[in-house]
C-alpha cells in the first residue's frame, strides 16, 4: 500500500484509536529490532501465513533505510525446493532468544504447540509482540499486543497496513542525500491527516 492510499486510509479512520494505536505498536517494533540490528522473526497460524505484512515490513525496510525491519518469515509448512527466505520453518522459534523479535499474527487462536514454542522463546529472552484477535492466552504471551476483535471498525489486515507504514515512516531521516520524493509525500500525508495540537 502506498503513502497515498495510507494516508487515506487514516483520514477514513480519524477519530478512532487506529492510527494512534498502530504508530505505538511500530514504535515498539521499531524499537526492539533496530538496537539488535535486526532480528525480526515473523510467523502467523497454521491457517494463516502473514504474506502481505511480510512483503510491506521488507518495503518498508527499503524505503526507510531501516534494513532491521525486514523479517524473517517463519511457516508451518515447508516444502522441500521452497527458496531459502522461504524455508524457515517453526524450529527458528525454539532456537529464538535474547535480542529477537517475534512477531506473532494470529486472526484466530493459534494451536497449543505455537503458543508453546512462543513461550519458550520469550522465556529464552525474545520480545513477543503480537497482532491477534484479543486472545487472553495469546495477549499473557506478549511483550505488546494489538488486538482487533470482531467487534472493532476495522480488520487485522487493515491493522497490519498501518502498522506497517508506521514502522517505516516514524523513522530518523537518512542521513546522505535528498529524502526521495516518497519520504516527502508520506510526510506531507502525515502532516494532513495529524490531528490539531492540544490547546491548553
Amino acid at each position: 500500500m502506498d503513502a497515498v492510499r495510507v494516508a487515506l486510509l487514516r483520514e477514513v479512520l480519524a477519530g478512532t484509536e487506529w492510527p494512534a494505536a498502530a504508530r505505538r505498536f511500530a514504535g515498539t517494533l521499531r524499537s526492539s529490532v533496530v538496537p539488535h540490528g535486526g532480528g525480526l522473526l515473523l510467523v502467523g497460524t497454521a491457517a494463516y501465513e502473514p504474506w502481505h505484512l511480510a512483503a510491506h515490513l521488507v518495503d518498508e525496510s527499503t524505503w526507510s533505510g531501516l534494513p532491521e525491519l525486514t523479517p524473517t518469515l517463519v511457516r508451518h509448512r515447508v516444502e522441500p525446493g521452497d527458496p531459502a527466505h522461504l524455508a524457515v520453518g517453526l524450529g527458528r522459534i525454539e532456537a529464538a532468544g535474547r535480542g529477537e523479535t517475534l512477531l506473532l499474527v494470529a486472526p484466530q487462536r493459534p494451536g497449543a504447540r505455537l503458543l508453546e514454542r512462543v513461550h519458550d522463546a520469550r522465556q529464552a529472552g525474545a520480545t513477543v509482540l503480537s497482532l491477534d484477535d484479543g486472545d487472553p492466552e495469546v495477549g499473557g504471551l506478549a511483550h505488546e499486543t494489538l488486538a482487533v476483535t470482531g467487534t472493532d471498525d476495522v480488520d487485522l489486515d487493515t491493522v497490519q497496513h498501518l502498522v506497517s507504514a508506521a514502522a517505516g515512516e516514524n523513522s530518523a531521516p537518512a542521513p546522505r542525500g535528498r529524502r526521495s520524493f516518497r519520504d516527502r509525500l508520506s510526510r506531507l500525508a502525515d502532516q494532513l491527516t495529524a490531528p490539531p495540537p492540544p490547546r491548553w
